[in-house]
């Protein structure tokens, strides 16, 4: 068996109050991603192997040290079923006392079966209304996985957060309007839309007309 230390962490937030709502974290970045959203604020993290990774051990050690001070570890990216081991890197932090978020857009939904047991909360990203996901992510049958992937986060009982960051490049009214409909027939309550974030998107194109929006509408 491969050791842990081959999981790819190209960063480690030590103190969170964001990445899990109402609970106190730490976050751990896997690097790589399957999907290439144009969106993106974490774009260093997509390509399989980044300019910076953290080791594991370094990761285990530091987590040590916040035993009884966290409420927990998520587990973000990048996209963290991509990696191999995650079930297993799961169950060292877990077994460490900390509770275990995730964050994932649902694109390897047999390995996710696999961690559902072992995760309290699920940050889910939808990206988009399944007939227009393969241009959101870039990414041929996206829609199909991220189906099945929301399906089964669903059936498990697992606390979560679906959201879908929304530029207006890239979905339109109609769109959205449709992918509310998709989440209430799935049995999905409370889908926030949450606005697209200029900091740190590489799309200067997408970065540029969210500016000239608000430049149009300052002016009026």
């Amino acid at each position: 068996m491969r050791s842990l230390t081959e999981i790819r962490i190209g960063g480690l937030a030590r103190l969170s109050s964001c990445d899990w709502p109402g609970q106190l974290v730490a976050t751990i970045f896997c690097q790589g991603c399957p999907w290439a959203c144009r969106y993106c604020h974490n774009p260093h993290l997509i390509p399989a192997n980044g300019d910076t990774q953290i080791d594991w051990q370094t990761v285990l050690t530091f987590l040590k040290g916040r035993c009884g001070l966290l409420d927990g570890v998520v587990f973000s990216g990048g996209e963290p079923t991509l990696q191999p081991h995650l079930e297993s890197a799961i169950k060292q932090v877990k077994a460490m006392g900390f509770r275990i978020g995730l964050h994932t857009g649902g694109p390897y939904p047999g390995r996710l079966a696999q961690i559902l047991p072992l995760v309290d909360w699920v940050g889910f990203d939808i990206k988009a209304p399944k007939k227009a996901y393969d241009r959101i992510t870039g990414a041929r049958h996206s829609g199909n996985k991220a189906t099945r992937s929301l399906r089964l986060l669903l059936d498990s009982g697992v606390a979560y957060d679906l959201r879908t960051t929304v530029h207006p490049d890239l979905l339109s009214k109609e769109e959205l309007l449709e992918l509310a409909a998709e989440v209430s027939d799935a049995g999905g309550k409370d889908h926030r839309i949450q606005k697209f974030r200029p900091d740190g998107c590489a799309d200067i194109d997408l970065v540029n007309s969210l500016n000239l929006v608000s430049g149009d509408s300052g002016q009026r």
